[in-house]
């Protein structure tokens, strides 16, 4: 069984300096609800389907399949996804054994930014990068698959 233990956080302050790398992403949603979906993703000139579903309560952990498919494919399945395609850039950035993942979204997502830091269990303790604000673990509001459904333009 594989599992993505992550936590998330909005981003707020100067990160891109820090960035080892970035690349641009579109990603859609064959299958979404509430503990489960089927996510399919261009990223960079590689294509991906993803299956995720809840483990715990807590919104830390969650089940994750990725298999790498190829982009030509991703193109004709986001063509059925469901409406609320996610565009967005990842940066990395490599912070004192960790690997912060920074997404700035686009089109009606434009103004979010959003960091996450795998962990290898729910327990392990870090030190937050300056960059970082409010953890936001656990709220639905904040998964990509209700930003493609609720997006953050209709929030204010």
């Amino acid at each position: 069984m594989a599992y993505e233990i992550e936590r998330k956080f909005l981003v707020d302050g100067d990160f891109k300096h820090l960035a080892s790398s970035s690349t641009y992403i579109v990603q859609g949603y064959v299958f979404r609800n509430d503990s489960k979906c089927v996510r399919v993703r261009i990223k960079g000139d590689k294509g991906y389907v993803t299956i995720k579903s809840s483990v715990s309560d807590s919104g830390f952990t969650r089940n994750e399949w990725e298999y790498e498919i190829p982009a030509h494919q991703v193109n004709e399945m986001l063509r059925i996804c469901e409406p609320g395609v996610i565009e967005k850039t990842r940066y990395i950035v490599n912070y004192k054994n960790l690997v912060v993942e920074v997404d700035e979204f686009y089109g009606d997502n434009e103004g979010l930014l959003l960091a996450e830091i795998e962990l290898t269990c729910e327990s392990q303790q870090f030190e937050k990068p300056d960059f970082l604000g409010k953890e936001v673990t656990g709220d639905p509001r904040y998964y990509n698959s209700e930003l493609s459904r609720n997006p953050y333009c209709n929030w204010r």
